[in-house]
């Protein structure tokens, strides 16, 4: 099964940001999809959103 959330570290890493910039980052992507009515987790980001945000593509699932 893949992961379905990323942490603040994971982006970090992904991005070559600091944890710092990370939840910050989460935490903007987290506000997008709760607008869209999506509930959220503080603190991870939906593995599929973050692929479809930053990489310009959606992850395949299955």
């Amino acid at each position: 099964m893949k992961k379905q959330y990323l942490t603040a570290q994971e982006v970090a890493e992904a991005m070559g940001v600091s944890a710092g910039k990370a939840y910050g980052l989460i935490r903007e992507m987290n506000q997008e999809l709760k607008e869209q009515g999506y509930l959220i987790i503080s603190g991870k980001i939906p593995t599929a959103y973050f692929a479809k945000k930053y990489y310009g593509f959606k992850e395949d699932v299955g």
